[in-house]
Parts: structure tokens; sequence; C-alpha cells
């Protein structure tokens, strides 16, 4: 189910009055009211993304992923050696990757060794991704003794609360499961609804009234990029349009999960911090995708032993860690050339700071840019070839215009400057500038959501975050703006157009 979709304002109109009410008499029952409801909006989603069958067929794999999960946690806790332990969960994470491995990856694997891929059509689950990675950061901590807590109920609600589910974050056990227990966070508050609200409004127009329409201009060029004839214009045009896209979706959807719990009273981790205001790539990571960057370097990057073992096994484990982190996204050479690029980016990055190098910080943030723009293009891209075609006409050996047809269009006017700079999609110049302008100056010049309401702690490591003047505040002014933006959204809403990474 959508976040931003009127089928989900239903769902929450409906959950939030039983929730609070069921609370009122118990902490239980309004804890199994909610798993209820987030198995609801799992299979409600499946159904209207990929009809009946494979709703349920997901539901219940979901459904088994936690009874194994659960089961594997109590046996992993119960061994009686430190070598029983770690047998049990090589095996329990080993089952997680089989089940993620068929599913997403099946069909690439047999195609990379070469043999007929003759399965059945499979329909990758929503959210397998996170709810597997969150289970196995959770069978990882178990083996470590940092979980004491082995409620089955809670469990389940911990594996399938709605808000992260599909999507992210990616949670740990010791983030929710004090939450969970605590009743005072089952109470209604008008403080967290209006927080809640305010930034489900906030997020819900950086999905619809930004990374939706700056859609319009990414998809076509990566539509083109099949026949190889963009100009360098309209090739940094799609590179651009796909960097604001991504980066508003995804953002929207961080701060939207967010506000939908905080709404029912807990407090998700923190996963998206103005990447694009980062100075180096260490700080793009540190910023992007949070808790994807923390599970990567918490049981990836040190478990192969970080920077323990010098600067070459350094650089070694960085290459893996960021070339699985990109076969995490997607089964595809274009995932693993994004993510074999980034570990280039950390290994210079790492190798600069070694040596001593500095920049002014806008060089860093400039040279930045660039360099995540230029890696976005393998990750959106359908093919290799694709993204090869464009990266060599964002760099001027693509199609040229002609200098006749150039000069024509100085005489011509603003019209032809159209039909010049963009000859194969006609993209008007002001259009072009001003979508992908605004979510510039946005990006670059204005706090982000999380900023706005971090004095409300709306996200687990919000007290880290810079407070801008101008924050929210439970104000007439800010609930006209997000009274206005929701009602505008609301009136906007139609049609399919899922977030970004409902994809991984």
């Amino acid at each position: 189910m959508l976040f931003n979709s009127y089928p989900f304002l239903v769902f929450m109109a409906l959950v939030l009055p039983v929730y609070f009410w069921a609370a009122r008499s118990s902490v239980a029952l309004a804890a199994a009211w909610l798993a209820a409801a987030s198995l609801v909006f799992y299979t409600v989603g499946e159904w209207l993304s990929a009809g009946g069958r494979e709703a349920l067929a997901h539901l219940l794999i979901l459904l088994a992923s936690i009874a194994g999960n659960y089961g594997a946690g109590l046996l992993i806790h119960r061994a009686p050696t430190a070598a029983a332990r770690s047998r049990r969960l090589f095996t329990a994470v080993a089952a997680d990757l089989a089940l993620l491995g068929y599913f997403k990856y099946a069909y690439f694997f047999l195609d990379v060794a070469g043999l007929d891929a003759r399965l059945a059509s499979v329909v990758l689950p929503l959210g397998i991704s996170f709810y597997t990675f969150t289970q196995i950061a959770y069978l990882v901590d178990v083996s470590r003794g940092r979980v004491r807590e082995f409620n089955a109920a809670n469990y389940a609600l911990f594996v399938s609360y709605f808000p992260h589910l599909v999507a992210g974050p990616i949670i740990h056990h010791a983030e929710m499961m004090p939450q969970f227990l605590r009743r005072e966070n089952y109470r209604v508050s008008s403080s967290n609804l209006a927080v809640g609200m305010s930034m489900f409004a906030l997020g819900l127009a950086k999905k619809l009234l930004i990374a939706d329409r700056v859609a319009l201009y990414a998809d076509p060029v990566f539509a083109s990029a099949a026949h190889g004839n963009l100009t360098a214009a309209e090739s940094w045009v799609g590179a651009l349009a796909y960097s604001m896209q991504i980066y508003f979706d995804f953002s929207a959807y961080s701060d939207m999960a967010i506000g939908v719990s905080k709404m029912l009273g807990f407090t998700l981790p923190l996963n998206f911090n103005s990447p694009y205001k980062a100075a180096c790539i260490i700080d793009f990571w540190r910023r992007w995708h949070m808790t994807l960057s923390r599970f990567l370097r918490d049981y990836l990057y040190i478990p192969l032993g970080g920077n323990r073992h010098g600067a070459a096994r350094r650089y070694l484990n960085l290459m893996l860690t960021m070339l699985l982190g990109g076969l995490w996204h997607g089964a595809g050479w274009t995932f693993i050339a994004w993510g074999g690029l980034h570990g280039v980016y950390l290994m210079i990055n790492h190798a600069w700071r070694r040596i001593g190098g500095r920049l002014p910080r806008p060089a860093g943030a400039a040279l930045t840019f660039v360099a995540v723009v230029f890696a976005w293009v393998f990750f959106r891209a359908a093919s290799t070839d694709a993204a090869l075609t464009l990266v060599r006409a964002m760099l001027g050996f693509g199609h040229a215009v002609a200098a006749g047809a150039a000069g024509a269009a100085g005489a011509a006017g603003a019209a032809a400057v159209g039909g010049t700079l963009f000859p194969n999609l006609q993209f008007e110049p002001p259009s072009v500038a001003a979508a992908i302008g605004v979510p510039l100056l946005m990006v670059w010049g204005m706090p982000n959501v999380q900023q706005l309401f971090a004095a409300y702690h709306a996200s687990l490591g919000a007290a880290q975050l810079d407070r801008p003047a101008f924050a929210w505040q439970p104000r007439l002014g800010w609930a006209v703006i997000c009274g206005a933006l929701f009602a505008w959204c609301v009136a906007s809403m139609g049609g399919n157009s899922p977030f970004l990474y409902f994809r991984f």
C-alpha cells in the first residue's frame, strides 16, 4: 500500500482510533492490533500491485520468515557453546540469504553462469530486502548477547511494523523493542499527532509535487539512451533530473515513515540527512540511506576486517562492501557498476585523507555532487550500454547539435532554442531550468524536514542535527502551510506512483 494513495489515508483513519482505544485497556491488545494492521497493510499493498494470488503467497513468505527467524533466534540464544552458536547463526543467515537470493537474484546468477533460466515467473515480494536485513541484524545481535527479550508477538510487530516494512529504515531490535514495551508510548499525544501529521504532509508534498514531476524529465532521457542519439544537454538534464527525483522520492518516504510512526507514538531512526550537502563521498554515505550504511558497516565491512589490517585490506573491504551494497539494490550489472563506482570513490577519498589532502568545502561538495550524479546514471539506466551512452554524451561524445541549427535557433528565438538544445526530446529550456533548478536550490539552500522537527525528537538521531531558525512549531502558520500542502497533494493523487525504493 502506497503512502501517497487514497487507500492508505483510509487505512490510517481506521487504524489510529482503534489503536488508541485498544491501548486504553491493554498495551498487549494495542500491539496485537498494530501487528494485525501491519499485515493487512502489506497484503493489501501486494494485492494492489501484484494481484491476489501473489499477495497471499508473499504474506505467507513474510509470516514464515518471521516464524523461522524467531525460532532461529531462540536456538542461537540457547546454544550451549560459542561454536554451536556460530553454526546456528550461519545456518539461519544462510537460509535468509537463500530466500532473498531465489526471489531477487536467481535469474541474474543463472545468466552469469550461462545457464538457460527455466524458472517459473518470480514476482519479487515487497520489502523482502528490508525485512531480511532487519532479521539478519537481529540474529547477529542475538549471537552477540545483545537481545534479552524474546516475546513472539513483540517480535512479529518488530519485523512487520508497517511504517518501515516495505522500504525501510532498517531497524535494530534494541531500538524498537524497548519502545514497544513502554506503556506511555501507546497513549494519545497531541504533540506526536501534530508532529507526525505535519511531517507526513511535507513528505507527501516532496513525493507528489517534486519527485514525480521532475521524473517527467528523467524518464524520457533514460528511455532514449538505448537509441544513442542524445546530446550533452539532454544527457545532463536526464542525469540531474533523476538525481533530484531519487533524492526527493527517498527522502519523502523516509519523512513519511517517521511521521506515521510518530503518530503511533514510536520513533524510527534517522535515515536521510541532506546527502547532497556532503563535502566528500565518505560524508555522503553518512547521510544517504543511513540505516543501510550502518548495516553494511556493522555486519559486513567490520566483520571483513574493516581498517584493522592495513590500507590495502581496508580498500579491498570497502570495495567488497560497496559491490555487495550495489547488488542489494538490484540483480544487474548496472547496480554492481554503481556500487563499484562508489567503492572507487571511497578508496580515493580515504587515500586522499591518508596523505593529508584537503579541499575547500565548496569545491569538495561540488566534486562529490558531480561524482554522485555520474554514478546515478548506472543506478537508473536499463542496461550498462545505455548507461555508457549517457555518460559518453555527458562528457561531450554524444550526438552533436549542428552549427547551422544553433545559428537558426539564435535567430528564431526561445522556441527554437528548445529544439536545438534538446532536438530529440523537445524540452523547453525555461521548464527544464525550473524543474531542476528549484529542487537544487531547495537541496542546497534549505534545511531538511528532519531538521525542522529536530526539537521534537521526531527521529532517533535527531539530536545530532542543526536546528534552523525557522523550525517547525505547533502554531497556526505552520498548520496552514502543512494543511494547504496536504490538500494540494490529496487533490493531485491519482494513478500508480510507487516510491523508487519499492523496487529494492
